[in-house]
């Protein structure tokens, strides 16, 4: 059984900057398309950003208009860790943060159903 774990999250002021990082067991990036999500209490899900292999050309992103520009997801320590690298931090980014994992397909969508494999998250709080 695939278990997800997230890590990195913490307290930072506005404009700062963190890495959050996912790593699993049970489970080979590799077949998987991975993303991070997000949730604040009483607000729907939020998709972030999601990842998945094309073949001959690598990987390739996909990002939420919130993130674009800001946020990066890429793979760490060859290929089995996800980090989101949070820059340009405001105050409506706190949240939980949460990586989670799909089978393998053509492109990725920021769409929870699509994912099997959810961690337990990370809190991020953005605040002077």
């Amino acid at each position: 059984q695939g278990r997800l774990v997230e890590s990195g999250g913490g307290l930072v002021q506005p404009g700062g900057s963190l890495r959050l990082s996912c790593t699993a067991t049970g489970l080979n990036f590799d077949e998987y398309r991975m993303a991070w999500f997000r949730q604040v209490p009483g607000k729907e899900r939020e998709g972030v950003a999601c990842t998945y292999w094309t073949g001959a050309n690598g990987y390739r992103a996909v990002s939420a208009d919130s993130a674009k520009g800001r946020f990066s997801i890429y793979r760490a320590n060859a290929g089995y860790a996800l980090n989101l690298q949070m820059n340009g931090l405001k105050p409506e980014d706190t949240a939980m943060y949460f990586c989670a994992a799909a089978p393998a397909a053509v492109g990725c969508q920021l769409i929870g159903d699509e994912y099997s494999y959810w961690g337990q998250g990370t809190q991020v709080t953005v605040s002077s």
